[in-house]
């Protein structure tokens, strides 16, 4: 199980060398991307990851590009990794027929933005007091969680409001996770909705702060302030950490949210099922409530916590109509239109609340897709164990 750990570096005249760090990977992440284009431009192919980083090494070496030394090998390496998953999930995106969200190509970015770098396996080391030692230069954090596991390698990065922050991500082992939960027996099918975040099979419906809503005002003063400032000033500056600050503030109120419902969610069920849905196509019919809600960040944090407390999540196929179907009868319901939040089954004149039908109806399609999934592995499994007898068999025969 990967486990990444967060903590904060504590303000110091050091971390400026941290600032020069990250614009010199900016430069060569651009420069990376200029490489990229040229390239296809001469031989009509793409440029291999490999075939990069040794002409990154031979320019290290030139008078031209000594200053790309500062940065450790281990970075720049994580730089050409970052480029090539970009091209590759641009051209598996191509070769798909149905194409839920756009995905382009690596771009250039300003040298400012590029605000992180990752040492894999060397450049960085762990001291005592809390301590880490980066390209030859001690840096110290606040130590705000026990760490547990082997250490893969370490981000470093700074954040809107200027503050920089560690990460430690670590291989724990699942059994010896003391977050492991008692089993329940319950198991549940989820909904999300725009007028309630989750709707449970049982009829609970759990409502959604709506964080950035109730804080509109703040943003909108903070961004008037902003305005009325000369560009480039120091209150201008002032102004801008002000809107980050307040930026942050409601991601964090979502955040907690989120981490404190998966927890509750875990602890009281073990199998839970939920419908894969298509955020970019529900971004354009309800816009900015969808990202307010932020569904995807709690399903990434629901399926981390799910695994920490030996819990299940399962996700049914997206094109099945959870909504449309009726849970007693089986009938569809194809006139049904987005504004019905209730309706009635012509067939068995059942009355179905929109929400709490379609939970219902993930949880039955989950049942039944899991079951099929443990056939598929049982047999799987057999398949395995007479291949082995087979061998021991032909072993004993030569």
């Amino acid at each position: 199980m990967i486990r990444t750990y967060k903590y904060k570096l504590y303000y110091s005249d050091k971390n400026k060398f941290l600032n020069e760090q990250t614009k010199i990977c900016g430069s060569i992440y651009n420069h990376c991307i200029k490489l990229h284009y040229r390239y296809y431009k001469i031989y009509n192919k793409h440029l291999n990851k490999y075939q990069l980083q040794k002409h990154i090494t031979k320019l290290k070496k030139l008078e031209k590009y000594e200053f790309w030394n500062k940065v450790g090998s281990q970075a720049i390496q994580d730089i050409t990794d970052r480029i090539e998953k970009g091209y590759q999930a641009f051209f598996n995106n191509c070769k798909l027929k149905k194409k839920t969200r756009k995905v382009g190509l690596p771009s250039f970015k300003n040298v400012r933005g590029y605000q992180s770098f990752t040492l894999k396996q060397a450049g960085y080391k762990c001291l005592e007091d809390n301590k880490i030692k980066i390209n030859k230069r001690i840096y110290k954090y606040h130590y705000s969680n026990n760490m547990k596991g082997n250490t893969k390698c370490v981000t470093v990065k700074k954040d809107k409001l200027g503050d920089w922050y560690i990460y430690f991500i670590n291989e724990v082992e699942i059994e010896n996770n003391s977050k492991l939960t008692s089993m329940t027996g319950k198991t549940a099918g989820f909904d999300f909705g725009c007028m309630d975040f989750l709707t449970l099979d049982d009829g609970t419906k759990i409502k959604s702060p709506l964080f950035f809503n109730k804080n509109k005002k703040l943003v909108q003063k903070a961004n008037q302030k902003i305005s009325k400032k000369v560009k480039g000033s120091n209150s201008y500056k002032v102004a801008r950490y002000n809107l980050a600050k307040t930026h942050k503030r409601i991601a964090n109120k979502r955040k907690d949210f989120h981490f404190k419902l998966a927890n509750q969610l875990c602890k009281e069920y073990d199998i839970l099922y939920f419908e894969t849905l298509d955020i970019e196509s529900m971004k354009k019919d309800h816009g900015k409530k969808i990202n307010d809600m932020g569904f995807s960040d709690f399903m990434r944090i629901l399926e981390y916590k799910a695994l920490e407390h030996g819990k299940t999540v399962c996700h049914i196929d997206k094109w099945f109509a959870s909504t449309k179907i009726c849970n007693s009868c089986g009938f569809k319901n194809n006139n049904l239109t987005p504004r019905d939040r209730t309706w009635t089954c012509p067939d068995c004149d059942t009355h179905h609340d929109r929400d709490i039908n379609a939970s219902i109806n993930i949880k039955n399609q989950g049942v039944k897709e899991l079951k099929k999934f443990k056939k598929i592995k049982e047999r799987a499994f057999s398949c395995r164990l007479d291949n082995i007898s087979l061998g021991i068999r032909q072993a004993v025969v030569a």
